[in-house]
């Protein structure tokens, strides 16, 4: 069943700014109101200069009107100011209230019409053309350090989406250049105002591990062939996640239990794989295809770092094996890559 967003309406691709449409609209009201106001007692308290052709007889409403009519318009003739100092208020107060009143009103009708669209258009065409990203389901804490290592390792913000249902998550990453879509990334039509279908891989951070499997399902119905890497806090639903369609699982709570242990066998274990997962560290982890040149070597000869595992048909292969003696199309090495500093 395809799963809607709540309320039936598109999830909008957006960078939020600092006033709601809302909060804007209100305190624009609120200056028109304060300088018509302005306008209406400067003319109630000298209403003495002013006169009414229809009936000699200044009232409240009248000032109301004549104030209106003139904040609005040039006015129309019927109420007029006769005296020198009702004519000078006029000349050098109403008339920049005037020119101000139409000011917020066309800033308005920019605001609220054309600005919107011009935002609609430039965030539908920079969805069309997103093409090869990352998308972030999840931006919590490990979220968050996602998001902060890919743009660490040289990934351009423009190349990374950010999908979460709090928006106040959504205003911190802004703040670092990279797209966002505000809602539930268990709904299709959330992923693919995020672009799924021509993301390079999604990264799923829900902090639930039943909410993660139910993003991965969604993703993996929308867009199969996105590599789908997800956070697991128990490690009986890392199967259920593998099964859901996720090709990296990590466990943080395992992992970090894992270095742990390790490093009582030796003081700078956790110093050195913490080196290998990071980008400040002095050693980096690389994933990459065996080039033409190096098919037919043994992985011992390859020159840009140490291989540590060989992949041939998504199989490990361990460098022992007499398999791996010699490298072939299409493998795939992990390799150790020293990093200057």
């Amino acid at each position: 069943m395809r799963r809607q967003a709540p309320g039936g309406d598109a999830p909008r691709f957006f960078r939020r700014g600092r006033l709601s449409v809302r909060a804007t609209l209100l305190l624009r009201i609120l200056g028109v109101l304060l300088l018509v106001g302005v306008a209406l007692g400067g003319h109630w308290f000298d209403r003495a200069g002013l006169r009414d052709n229809s009936d000699g007889h200044v009232s409240f409403l009248d000032v109301v009107y004549f104030t209106t009519i003139t904040v609005t318009t040039v006015g129309y003739g019927d109420i007029v100011p006769v005296s020198d100092r009702a004519r000078m208020f006029d000349t050098f107060v109403v008339t920049p209230i005037r020119i101000f009143v139409f000011l917020i009103f066309l800033g308005s009708a920019y605001s609220f019409m054309l600005r919107q669209g011009l935002e609609r258009w430039r965030m539908s065409h920079v969805q069309r053309r997103l093409q090869g990203h990352t998308i972030v389901c999840g931006y919590g804490a490990t979220g968050e350090a996602a998001v902060g290592e890919l743009l660490a390792r040289g990934t351009s913000p423009d190349c990374i989406v950010v999908v979460d249902r709090d928006p106040q998550r959504l205003r911190v990453v802004e703040g670092l250049g990279v797209a966002t879509v505000e809602g539930d990334a268990t709904h299709n039509a959330v992923l693919e105002s995020a672009g799924v279908r021509n993301a390079a891989a999604a990264i799923v951070t829900a902090g639930r591990d039943d909410t993660a499997v139910l993003v991965m399902l969604t993703v993996r119905r929308l867009a199969p062939a996105v590599r789908v890497s997800c956070a697991i806090a128990e490690v009986e639903n890392e199967i259920i996640a593998r099964d859901a369609g996720a090709d990296v699982i990590v466990n943080p709570i395992s992992f970090g239990g894992q270095l742990l242990a390790g490093s009582t066998k030796g003081p700078h274990l956790a110093d050195y794989v913490a080196d290998l997962v990071t980008r400040g560290g002095r050693a980096d982890l690389h994933e990459r295809p065996v080039a033409p040149h190096e098919v037919g070597r043994s992985p011992a000869e390859v020159t840009t770092g140490q291989v540590l595992r060989l992949y041939r048909d998504d199989e490990c292969v361990m460098l022992d094996d007499p398999a791996a003696a010699k490298l072939e199309p299409g493998d795939v090495l992990i390799e150790v890559v020293g990093v200057r500093r």
